[in-house]
């Protein structure tokens, strides 16, 4: 199949981060580009100020007549999210339409290029991020296809020059649904392989099964960019790629000198000799791990250390990492996309490296039901880092409920010494009576519909 043979891109679940990118990318290519999603958002809103047809009704009349009338030059993407019963896709795929996943779209764009592919349970996001922005730093011709908002361009697609066959291009492996076996890399960054998706996987051993599979899809002579903590798991026996081993102060590229401010850090680079002060524009321990990684990728893309240097440090993080919603005198607001066990345990450890005088009230919205079920003891120890946790419902996302299944699984073994239970409905008004220093929101599901209110009611209680 050639993209080039299609007019229309028609999108089921044009809302999705990685979805978006995409549709993005097509409309950069000056192609018609119409979708469908479940509820209107931020981004959906962008979408639509950027050309784009968007509607919100699972109904087959509302699909666009161009989409109608030439089905042989229209591309339907659909994401794995939508439901099975999913009315306009039965249609679309009974007419004969020609059906892709994003993740198999994703794979006939990037192999076209020299691709960096980012790989892992978590970090993955914040990594391909600064991988895009160092290139585009260093003036590379480039495209990147992100799953997150970054601050710095305010988009999950990045761009720089003239799309050619030089262009490099980076993209985020998702393990979900095994995306990330679409992609073909010529570098490819793993940065963890924990337990997750056990809705799809089953289990942690298909987890690392997959793992090692992505890795043995680099190209050969490619580079292979691995986190210390996992290389001999996955990688002991690779030997079609050069191998690079990273970690925070282990394997052939590391930090030392660690100095921090505010949570903010500055460091030597070791592995390429020295790089020394290194400084960070994004907090976070687990970013100096993620920063080493970036750093060794750009430079097998010809970027020389000292644009690499002065990008990190104007790296501005991505929308919903680690990212500070307030500021003021009296209260600090956080959001961060945190879902997993040791994403939250990573973040909770930074807030309190930071603010570890002030008392930490974090908000979590556990995200589906089997994720709660699988790993309800993680997230039970990892939340008992807060001095007050409100504790939310779960987020069902594509799920339907489990029997049995709910936040209480979590609550229950929380150590913190408050913790509250709240729903949507009285979120609000539970936090109205708590006393707020230091807040953090944390989950992947709707709880960013919250910030702005969360913010006008601290601003009105501790900052007016």
């Amino acid at each position: 199949m050639k993209l080039e043979q299609y007019d229309n891109i028609y999108f089921l679940g044009i809302g999705g981060i990685g979805m978006s990118a995409l549709a993005r990318w097509f409309m950069k290519k000056g192609l018609f580009v119409a979708g469908y999603d479940k509820t209107s958002t931020v981004l959906t809103k962008e979408l639509e100020k950027e050309g784009m047809v968007v509607h919100y009704d699972d109904d087959v009349k509302f699909i666009p007549q161009q989409v109608i009338s030439k089905k042989d030059r229209t591309l339907v993407i659909f994401t794995p999210a939508i439901p099975k019963d999913h009315k306009e896709h039965a249609y679309l795929k009974e007419k004969g339409y020609a059906i892709m996943k994003r993740s198999e779209v994703l794979g006939l764009i990037s192999k076209d290029y020299t691709t960096v592919a980012v790989a892992g349970t978590h970090g993955k996001t914040t990594t391909s991020s600064m991988v895009a922005h160092i290139l585009k730093t260093a003036n590379k011709s480039m495209v990147g296809f992100l799953g997150g908002i970054t601050t710095n361009y305010n988009s999950n697609l990045i761009m720089n020059g003239e799309v050619t066959k030089d262009t490099i291009a980076v993209a985020e492996a998702d393990e979900f649904d095994r995306s990330f076996l679409r992609l073909f890399p010529q570098i490819a960054i793993v940065t963890s392989a924990d337990a997750d998706h056990l809705d799809i996987y089953g289990d942690h051993n298909s987890v690392i099964t997959s793992f090692k599979d992505f890795i043995k899809q680099i190209n050969k002579g490619g580079h292979l960019i691995i986190h210390e903590s996992i290389a001999d798991l996955l990688a002991s026996d690779i030997s079609h790629v050069t191998k690079h081993i990273y970690s925070m102060s282990r394997g052939q590229f590391f930090a030392g000198n660690i100095k921090a401010k505010s949570g903010f850090f500055e460091f030597d680079l070791h592995g390429f000799g020295k790089v020394e002060h290194v400084r960070l524009g994004v907090p976070g321990f687990h970013n100096i791990e993620n920063a080493i990684a970036a750093s060794v990728a750009a430079t097998h893309c010809g970027v020389d250390l000292p644009t690499i240097k002065k990008a990190l440090e104007s790296f501005a993080g991505v929308k919903r990492r680690f990212e500070f919603v307030m500021k003021g005198k009296r209260v600090i607001f956080v959001d961060d996309y945190a879902h997993h066990p040791a994403e939250i345990e990573a973040f909770l450890k930074s807030m309190k490296s930071m603010y570890g005088s002030k008392k930490l009230t974090v908000i979590f919205q556990p995200h589906l039901y089997s994720r709660t079920r699988d790993f309800a003891e993680g997230f039970s120890k990892s939340l008992s880092i807060a001095d007050q946790l409100v504790l939310m419902d779960i987020y069902p996302a594509r799920e339907l409920p489990i029997p049995g299944v709910d936040s209480d699984m979590i609550f229950k073994d929380v150590t913190s010494p408050v913790k509250v239970r709240a729903s949507k409905a009285d979120l609000l008004d539970k936090l109205e009576t708590m006393d707020i220093e230091v807040l953090a929101t944390v989950g992947a599901g709707d709880i960013d519909t919250f910030i702005q209110p969360i913010q006008k009611m601290l601003t009105r209680k501790y900052e007016d």
